[in-house]
């Protein structure tokens, strides 16, 4: 017997299924072996093709090139510890190297490495990630409760305390050049101002959620990876408004990347794969590694590519976003 209930009962059923990570076809995914022990945290494609990537536990930068499989990697400098990296304005290699509490440059013609250190007498500033705002300013942030700048045309470096200390992790630059990043151990958002160095907290809705990533997409929409809380949530500073999903109990969203189509890409631990979500569906596709214990730290792509590093098998790996 069908009662009045039923339609209500079908749509919330089909709103779950929506949601849930389903696993996408094998076929789709490649992988590209490395060099042993280099163990990748972040990856940035190139313009011609390359793709750059951070052998945090060698102290060396390398770079693949995907037609061919040829590796070469870079040393960095002594006790270089590299975590992220990514291509510049000047389509140079710029990696944020918390061994050296420094931001370095390589170049991508010549190899040539230089580096940016902090001010003399700056603590240890356990730095993570960059980004570059709309006057081609860097800006980075140190898990240790520090965020800065480098500007290269002048070479001024700027360390700034993080409000609340410990955290500033993920950051990215919006299109209209605005930088935010968000703060892992204080579980919030903080905007920029790129003009006197002031961060603004924004609390998202979610207490303790662990925002570790953050990726604006085309609209200036703020994406953000939460480890805590297992969920993907985005703020729009434009009506300054919240939203989140979540794949599966137990998830560990760990890093995000929106690509050109302003899909959004997730690592996520507990099922050792990569997540495409679609904002618009509310649909989540599942991409698992072929080996165990991949830990893709950090996600970046170009136009058709969505990249990852593994750091626990020495492989980046590559989707095609269409």
């Amino acid at each position: 017997m069908r009662t009045s209930s039923t339609p209500k009962l079908l749509a919330a059923a089909l709103v779950l299924l929506s949601t849930l990570a389903v696993p996408a076809s094998a076929q789709t995914v490649r992988y590209f072996q490395l060099p042993a022990g280099s163990a990748p945290h972040d990856v940035a494609p190139a313009p011609d093709g390359t793709v750059w990537y951070t052998a945090q536990r060698t102290g060396r930068l390398g770079r693949l090139d995907p037609r061919t499989g040829k590796v070469e990697e870079i040393p960095l400098g002594r006790g270089s510890s590299p975590h992220g990296v990514i291509v510049g304005p000047d389509g140079a290699a710029w990696i944020t190297d918390s061994g050296q509490n420094a931001i370095v440059r390589v170049d991508p013609a010549t190899r040539a490495v230089k580096v940016f250190p902090l001010p003399e007498g700056t603590p240890y500033t356990n730095m993570n990630t960059a980004a570059f705002d709309g006057n081609g300013v860097l800006w980075w942030t140190g898990q240790a409760g520090y965020y800065g700048s480098v500007d290269p045309k002048t070479g001024a470096v700027r360390v700034v305390d993080a409000p609340q200390g410990r955290g500033p992790y993920g950051i990215t630059a919006t299109p209209g050049g605005e930088i935010y990043y968000v703060s892992l151990a204080g579980s919030h958002l903080a905007r920029i101002d790129t003009h006197t160095g002031a961060a603004t907290m924004i609390e998202p809705p979610t207490p303790r959620q662990g925002a570790r990533r953050v990726w604006s997409d085309s609209k200036g929409r703020l994406w953000i990876s939460e480890w805590l809380s297992g969920q993907v949530s985005v703020y729009d500073p434009a009506n300054r408004q919240w939203k989140a999903w979540k794949p599966a109990a137990g998830a560990q969203m760990y890093s995000v990347y929106v690509d050109e189509r302003d899909k959004v890409w997730l690592t996520e631990w507990s099922t050792n794969s990569i997540l495409r979500f679609d904002p618009e569906t509310g649909h989540f596709e599942r991409f698992p590694s072929d080996r165990p214990n991949a830990r893709v730290r950090q996600m970046l792509g170009r136009p058709g590519e969505a990249w990852g590093a593994e750091s626990g098998t020495d492989r980046l790996v590559v989707i095609p976003t269409r």
